[in-house]
This record gives structure tokens, sequence and C-alpha cells, in this order.
């Protein structure tokens, strides 16, 4: 496990969390990469997406089945712009890096809205820090564990 997957690992433990972090031998930095893996539905992947709304980080878990409207989902949340954020901006935020961010194990807390179509599964897996990283979850715990917003993320 690499620095970013133990401090994940530590923060779902701390906060409860069922799941453990699974570390595997080849790289899942995308949903489809997960999901070949892990033998279950590119939908069943929760992304971890950051963008910025103004200055300020978004964390959007959104289904491995879903795009981001980010135009859409600013209107929805009465928000200027919301724009994909730098990878620079990933890592300072999260202390993570872009295909490995993980849903919790900040350095400080970050707003986040939960995909609604994650509620479909029962397991849900999620990046935990790293792009070799994962843990089973589930739509009620991300939330619990996140203090996030259960939203439609398009249209």
């Amino acid at each position: 496990m690499s620095a970013e997957s133990d401090r994940v690992a530590i923060a779902l433990q701390e906060l409860g969390a069922a799941g453990r972090v699974h570390t595997f031998s080849q790289e899942v930095p995308t949903a489809a990469a997960a999901a070949a893996l892990l033998g279950c539905e590119v939908g069943a992947i929760a992304n971890s997406l950051v963008f910025a709304a103004g200055d300020e980080p978004l964390l959007v878990l959104t289904s491995g089945a879903h795009r981001v409207d980010t135009k859409w989902l600013a209107r929805s949340l009465d928000v200027p712009k919301i724009s994909r954020a730098t990878p620079e901006f990933v890592l300072a935020a999260t202390g993570q890096r872009v295909g490995g961010v993980a849903p919790v194990g900040h350095p400080a807390p970050i707003r986040t809205l939960v995909d609604v179509w994650l509620g479909k599964y029962d397991v849900v897996w999620a990046g935990a820090g790293d792009h070799l990283s994962m843990f089973p979850t589930s739509f009620d715990e991300l939330l619990r564990l996140t203090g996030g917003q259960a939203t439609e993320v398009c249209p």
C-alpha cells in the first residue's frame, strides 16, 4: 500500500466503514479498468472527480456509467461555473493524484456530491488513494462517510 492508500485505510477505519482497502497488482485508474478487474458493472464504480467551483474544490462521486454535465450541475447547484480541476488542484485539495482519488482521507473536508445512480448497486467500489487501491462500500455509506449530498449529476 502507498502512503495515500494507508491514509485512506485509516480514515475508513476511523469512520467505521464496513469495507477495507484492496490493493491490486495492476492499476485501476479508470472505471472501465476497475470494473473489468472486479467483474462488476462499470456503473458500480464510484468515480471520484474533483472540480473547481470558483476557487473551492467540489468532489463528485459519480457512477462509472455517467459523465458529469458541469453546466447542468452548476445550474442545479446555483453556482456560476464548475470546471475540471487541474491535476495540481486535485492533489492540493485531496492529497491524492488524479486516477486514484478516494472519497475520504483528504487534508480538509471537501464539499461532496454523490450520484444517486450509485444507489442502484448493493456494492459500489471507490478509489482508495492511488492507482492500485479500491474499497467496497454502498451508496448510503458513501453519503455517511463523506457527509455528501445525494444528487443527479446529469439530466
